[in-house]
């Protein structure tokens, strides 16, 4: 009783407690439990009384009353009579607000076919009847009639009977004989009938004896959808409707608006539609109205409802008045504005405000400026309870007028309210978590948001008119996880790469930098400095400078905490830094002894943040800053004019250049080279002059001048400090402004022949900068539509890796991966170290010289293991990865390994699939801003050469070279490496070199850093000649297969290959053979004969006749013109490899090692077969006639070479290399986009992500479990299953992984609430219902979706606190009922007083 008198005040009765939600279909009696009572008119309110009809739309009758607690005549009013139904009108006195949940029907008086089953594609009635959706249309639809029951009749079941052929069939049959219906009473019929048991019995046998390879797919879909009947106890027939609900009248509503008339939802109109349908069809089936008419009647109620359920899907829309599509219940889930993702994962705070953010660098790290305007609005709550505890007034009215007139005492509790309260900055977009972090306000006049200068990079804020969001966490819970996991200072490294993201910008940089300026011949060189004062009074009695060369002491701790010193040469300005840095033994003075630049800045923040921990790195970021600061004032460099300098050199470059050109155009003229070949050179030509004169001008601008009289050094260019500090401006940017500008791209990617030889001090002219504008404004237009597009890639991998938690310390796996250093042409783009840092080692990690353990297996790797890996040149480590743990929810910590924005062991609960798509997609949104910086000048992305970058011995790995007739030693292998070693035997660095390059190195050879190892020709690939001989043609006919032009100037002619097919005669296969003295094709050692079949556009290099040497070219492969390569490349290269698609001309990769032989060609495609060497079953492949391959016959191939170059497509190399040579080819690929931009990004984010697309399983193999051969299963679902079938000692399933695109990956989550929120919103919410699909509510989406704690940091947490508790309270019941099953039933007075 107690309960329920308070419960009439605080009406939130607790939510029952679940654990996970099941879909399933509603069957008729289920719609007809849920509504509260038959609504048989269309009408909805009267319009003078504004009071709802009864039966109607609106009835209170049903749906409830309309003001709490008053029936609808008046007669019952107040609380006093709660649940009583008025006998007048038949309203129950209660809450309005049941008109929010309480549901009505429609009778339907013929049954109608629900439109998501039926044609929601593939369509489960259509699948489970076997039946194609024509046909059905044809009989739902009411054309034609089905035959239900033959009888005696020569008519089969289900045959199709037009209306003609139907009353012939009466005619001849006679009407009793036999049963034909039309319409969805027909289907239903059908489906009520079906035997699921026996069809899938018999399904079941036909895959078993299947021959072809299609039939068993379409009947194993068959299969899937009878037993998602057979076990979800859905019944096939219920798919037809014979109910409709209505949905409570709040949730459509009906709105006054001034000047009599009504807004309404467009669910009402279409509610009416089919309740006037109904009515009518009901009327006309009562006065036995003629067949045709009731049957025209049906369909327009079947269309009626199709509308209401899905308007759109069939038929034309239904539009309103006013020309708008009504908006349907699938409109109203799916898309942006749905349900989902507007409402459930969208939802709006209260107590936030907005405004200009202005910089506050006062501020400590952890605050930021509040004005007390907003203060006041914000902790309005908070302000009104502690008035009325300190007596200043009695009500909240009180309270309030106080607050409104801004009297004293309310500034006072302003003060106390925020001491301690922390506010959270938010500004949009929102890209990664920095984008979200707490401060505690400090009030401040004005009305803007003072944010201080240190986060701005984490928000990506600037002070050009950005906006920010303030919101208030209310509760304590909310306030203790602001200030312990979302506090700026806790962010003091980037998730990403584990960098700090807390570093100075700007004009830090550049006071920092002006102090660590050390220059030669200043004032007082030389002298000694025992402390910090004695250099302040030099320095203001002008003795010293801030760079002079001084002898200075410096006072650090060693290994036991005890102070000493040491004297440094330095400057003055650095022994101001060195006075901030906190004292630790690992932290000497040599982080600061130098010149400051950003970068040295951000490794000196990281060293301190991993000495001395978090709070000296805070405090020490403050003080730099203020340093910086202060500085950059005293210092007062400037912009000027005259500090761009063009290099004096430039017009001679620039001539030599031009007449350098003119050559390409003349041998263009004379046809030595094609006009692509011309084209090429001669944007390379401009690319190197123009990368000259920015040389040219860094080395005027950056040199040290002096002054003549005293000796002194000039104060350095002030454009050069701001630039090569990393403040602002980068080598590219004053390149366009004192250099030239260079070449520019065109829309199209394309490089424009003619550069801008201007730079922006002279001015171009207009030819200049009519071709500048070109490609400028391409690069606005990029940036708009990829924000969107990044945007777009950003959420699908949330999608996908949202449910990726960490949910144990360790898995136990055995299993990793391997990594070694990342080496692109020669240089090392990762090295080893930078990527095992963090990681978990899989096996011990040995020194090789010595034996000694450096890295017990188990152990996370940390930077002090790093420097000993480093010494020891080990070449490859393995690690333990994402990839292969073997957790079954989630991930484990052991195989992610270290909290990037930590530095420590991630922790429990910690949501790293979402931190990877942030990470990943982050960047992806500021290189797609990023592309018109540099104004679309065009970077050429083509090398033609490979330098050293150590000395060494050379050392080539399969040596296969010939010298050619110009003494040239060429590489004829596929395969050649460069490797450089140590004197000890170490491996420095490994160098591919390309097929056809010529080496400038040999065997045994030593090697000089900045030694050239090989040349090519970046734009031609060469077919080279293996034997000495004379050259022969072969199907080389002019005209048909070659085309040969003559120079008319010079007489030289050019022979280039082309497409045969169009011809008719012969099939001619152009090739160039290579005989000996004797007029016979010479023989290759390796086995077949010398010749060498020319692709579509070769150019022949040789003339008939002509003698050959070894390694000369019999022809040239013109490859693509250079294109400019930017993220524009970048972001949709990301974007296929995450989406796993295959590439336009993907590379065919061989799936066995062994011989190539070449067999019997087709008309466009030749064949290619590889013969293992252990005797097995050839592969065949068929290559397209105008690919290029650079295989002969009787070339031993292995597993995983490429047969035809190209990109590889991913689902290859899975099949053929297996997981872990995918994960390293995915991870590279994408590692190479962003590394283009310079952008950091851990490989683990990439592994998270690409596990999360390996979660299907192909089998290939059922065994005895319940699988069906070549169906994709849930990796967990798979091992389940072994696991019960090694239990039952049956035999388990066998299969492969499968590769998913992200998106693909989304839709087939375990969990359906999560894939119905992110695409597609009606096919996986049909398909869930039909299979009864159950969801676990395992991931992040699905627990907000249902208004749950996450079960991810605090949450999980929670999760497993309720968890204990539950059990707990189980046993503590169950104790009670074993106890009281001893006790006797009578009731002692002792128990009647509780």
């Amino acid at each position: 009783m107690n309960q329920e008198v308070l419960n009439v005040f605080n009406p939130t009765v607790p939510a029952p407690a679940f654990n996970q939600i099941r879909i399933t279909i509603a069957s008729p009696d289920k719609i007809k439990s849920w509504s509260y009572g038959e609504i048989k008119k269309p009408e909805t309110i009267n319009y003078r009384t504004f009071k709802p009809e009864r039966d109607g739309l609106f009835c209170a009758r049903i749906f409830g009353p309309i003001k709490d607690y008053e029936c609808l005549c008046g007669k019952y009013k107040r609380m006093k009579y709660k649940g009583i139904i008025c006998e007048k009108c038949g309203v129950e006195v209660t809450l309005s607000r049941v008109r929010r949940e309480r549901m009505g029907h429609i009778e339907l008086a013929a049954p109608v076919a629900h439109i998501w089953f039926l044609k929601s594609l593939p369509s489960r009635i259509g699948l489970l009847l076997d039946m194609t959706l024509k046909d059905l249309e044809r009989i739902l639809y009411f054309e034609y009639f089905v035959v239900i029951e033959p009888g005696t009749t020569k008519l089969k079941y289900r045959q199709l009977l037009s209306e003609d052929e139907y009353l012939r069939a009466q005619d001849e049959f006679g009407e009793t004989n036999f049963t034909a219906m039309i319409g969805a009473e027909a289907i239903r019929e059908i489906l009520r009938g079906m035997d699921l048991d026996k069809i899938a019995a018999d399904l079941r046998v036909e895959i078993a004896e299947a021959t072809t390879e299609l039939k068993p797919k379409k009947l194993a879909k068959r299969l899937k959808i009878v037993e998602a009947f057979q076990q979800s106890g859905n019944k096939p027939e219920w798919m037809i409707l014979t109910h409709v609900p209505v949905i409570p009248p709040d949730l459509r509503p009906l709105v006054p608006l001034d000047g009599g008339r009504f807004a309404t939802s467009d669910l009402n109109d279409l509610y009416r539609r089919v309740i006037n349908r109904n009515n009518r069809l009901k009327r006309l089936i009562e006065l036995r109205a003629p067949d045709i008419i009731i049957r025209n009647e049906k369909r327009m109620l079947q269309e009626a409802v199709d509308a209401l359920f899905d308007n759109g899907r069939r038929g034309r829309v239904i539009t309103g008045a006013n020309k708008r599509p009504l908006k349907s219940l699938a409109d109203m889930l799916k898309g942006k504005q749905g349900r989902f993702r507007q409402n459930l994962l969208g939802k709006r705070v209260d107590y936030s405000g907005r405004s200009v953010i202005v910089v506050g660098p006062e501020l400590k790290l952890h605050q930021c400026g509040l004005p007390k305007k907003m203060a006041l609005e914000l902790f309005k709550p908070f302000i009104y309870s502690r008035l009325d505890a300190k007596g200043h007034s009695a009500t909240v009215k009180q309270a309030k007028k106080l607050v409104e007139k801004e009297r004293p005492e309310v500034w006072d509790i302003l003060d106390e309210v925020i001491r301690e309260h922390p506010v959270m900055l938010n500004r949009a977009p929102t890209l990664h978590r920095l984008g979200i972090q707490a401060f505690e306000p400090v009030l401040i006049e004005g009305k803007a948001i003072q944010l201080h200068p240190l986060v701005c990079s984490a928000f990506n804020a600037d002070f050009d008119g950005d906006q920010m969001a303030v919101h208030v966490p209310l509760s304590l819970e909310a306030q203790l996880e602001a200030r312990v996991l979302m506090m700026s200072t806790n962010n003091i490294l980037h998730p990403a790469n584990g960098q700090p993201i807390i570093v100075p910008s700007q004009d830090i940089v550049l006071g920092l930098y002006y102090l660590s300026i050390m220059k030669e011949k200043e004032p007082g060189e030389g002298m000694m400095f025992a402390n910090m004062a004695e250099i302040d009074h030099a320095l203001n009695a002008k003795a010293i400078t801030l760079a002079t060369k001084i002898r200075g002491r410096y006072n650090g701790v060693d290994a036991e905490g005890k102070p000493y010193s040491k004297i440094y040469e330095t400057s003055p300005g650095r022994m101001k830094i060195g006075e901030l840095l906190p004292k630790h033994p690992k932290l000497s003075y040599d982080v600061v002894n130098k010149l400051m630049t950003k970068k040295e800045i951000s490794n000196m923040i990281d060293a301190v943040y991993r000495h001395c921990g978090q709070k000296e790195s805070v405090i020490f970021c403050d003080r730099i800053m203020a340093l910086g600061f202060y500085n950059a004032f005293r210092a007062g460099i400037s912009f000027g004019k005259d500090d761009m300098v063009v290099p004096k050199k430039k017009w001679d470059l620039v001539e030599e250049t031009r007449a350098l050109t003119k050559e390409y155009e003349q041998q263009y003229n004379d046809g030595l080279i094609t006009q692509g070949e011309k084209y090429n050179k001669v944007v390379d030509a401009w690319g190197k002059c123009s990368d000259r004169v920015a040389e040219e001008m860094m080395k005027e601008i950056s040199s040290v001048k002096k002054d003549p009289k005293t000796g002194r050094e000039k104060q350095i260019n002030s454009i050069y400090m701001m630039s090569h500090s990393g403040a602002r401006g980068s080598p590219a940017q004053m390149k366009q402004l004192a250099g030239m500008r260079g070449l520019m791209a065109k829309p199209s990617g394309e490089i424009i022949e003619s550069p801008i030889i201007s730079n922006f001090k002279e001015g171009l002219t207009v030819m200049e900068y009519f071709n500048s504008t070109h490609g400028a404004r391409k690069g606005l237009a990029d940036t708009a539509l990829k924000t969107a597009n990044s945007g777009y890639l950003t959420r699908r991998l949330v999608d996908v890796a949202q449910d990726s938690i960490i949910t144990e310390r360790d898995c136990g796996s055995e299993k990793g991966i391997h990594m070694r250093a990342i080496i692109d042409a020669g240089q090392v783009v990762a090295s080893l170290a930078s990527r095992v840092l963090g990681r978990t080692a899989a096996e011990d990690i040995v020194e090789p010289a010595t034996g000694n353990v450096i890295v017990p297996r188990g152990t996370m790797i940390e930077e002090w293991h790093v420097e000993r890996i480093n010494k020891s040149g080990i070449q490859e480590i393995k690690i333990r990865s994402v990839l292969t743990c073997e957790t079954r929810n989630g991930v484990c910590g052991t195989c992610y390994g270290r909290d990037l924005a930590r530095g420590t062991p991630v922790n429990m609960g910690e949501a790293v699939g979402v931190i990877a798509a942030q990470s990943i997609g982050e960047p992806g949104t500021q290189l797609t801003m990023r592309t018109f910086h540099i104004g679309g000048a065009a970077t050429l992305a083509d090398s033609s050469y490979v330098e050293s970058n150590f000395e060494g011995i050379v050392r080539i790995r399969n040596r296969n070279v010939a010298r050619n007739s110009e003494g040239d030693l060429v590489v004829m292998a596929r395969n050649l490496a460069v490797v450089i070693v140590d004197v000890d035997g170490t491996e420095r660095a490994v160098n591919r070199v390309q097929y056809g390059a010529r080496l400038k190195v040999d065997e045994g050879d030593t090697i000089k850093r900045g030694q050239r190892i090989a040349e090519w020709d970046p734009y031609t690939r060469p077919i080279l000649s293996e034997v000495d001989g004379i050259v022969a043609f072969e199907d080389l006919t002019e005209g048909s297969s070659m085309n040969e032009t003559v120079d008319e100037s010079t007489g030289i002619a050019k022979r280039v290959v082309t497409d045969s097919r169009s011809g008719r005669g012969p099939e001619l296969r152009p090739a160039i053979l290579i005989k000996g003295k004797d007029g016979k094709i010479i023989k290759l050692p390796r086995g077949g004969d010398a010749r060498y079949a020319l692709p579509v556009e070769a150019i022949i290099s040789v003339d008939p006749n002509q003698t050959l040497k070894a390694g000369d070219a019999v022809a040239r492969v013109p490859m693509e013109s250079a294109k400019t390569r930017d993220i524009t490349g970048g972001l949709p290269r990301v974007a296929e490899l995450f989406e796993a698609r295959r590439p336009k001309d993907a590379a065919i990769i061989a799936e066995i090692s062994g011989t190539i032989r070449f067999g019997r060609d087709y008309k466009n495609k030749r064949r290619l077969s590889i013969e293992p060497a252990d005797g097995g079953d050839a592969v065949e492949y068929l290559i397209p006639k105008g690919k290029h391959i650079h295989l002969q016959d009787g070339d031993v191939v292995e597993k995983g070479d490429f047969i035809v170059d190209g990109n590889p497509a991913p689902h290859d190399i899975l099949a053929i290399k297996g997981v872990e040579e995918l994960a390293a080819f995915l991870v590279n690929e994408i590692q190479e986009v962003y590394r283009l931009q310079g952008v950091h990004i851990n490989d683990k984010h990439i592994e998270v992500i690409v596990r999360n697309m390996l979660q299907k399983v192909e089998i290939d193999d059922s065994g005895e479990t319940d699988f069906l051969d070549g169906e994709q299963v849930d990796r967990i679902e798979f091992i389940e299953a072994n696991e019960k079938a090694a239990e039952e000692a049956k035999k388990p399933a066998t299969g492969h992984p499968v590769l998913l695109g992200i998106t693909k990956a989304s839709l087939q989550t375990r969990s359906f609430f999560s894939a119905a929120s992110f695409q597609e919103t009606t096919r996986v919410l049909t398909e869930a219902a039909v299979n009864g699909k159950v969801d676990p509510l395992e991931g992040l989406k699905e627990n907000v979706i249902v208004g749950r704690l996450i079960p991810a940091g605090t949450g999980a947490q929670m999760a497993r606190l309720r968890t204990i508790a539950n059990s707990r309270d189980d046993l503590i019941v169950a104790t009670r009922d074993e106890q009281s099953e001893g006790q006797p039933l009578v009731q002692g007075p002792a128990d009647a007083a509780e």
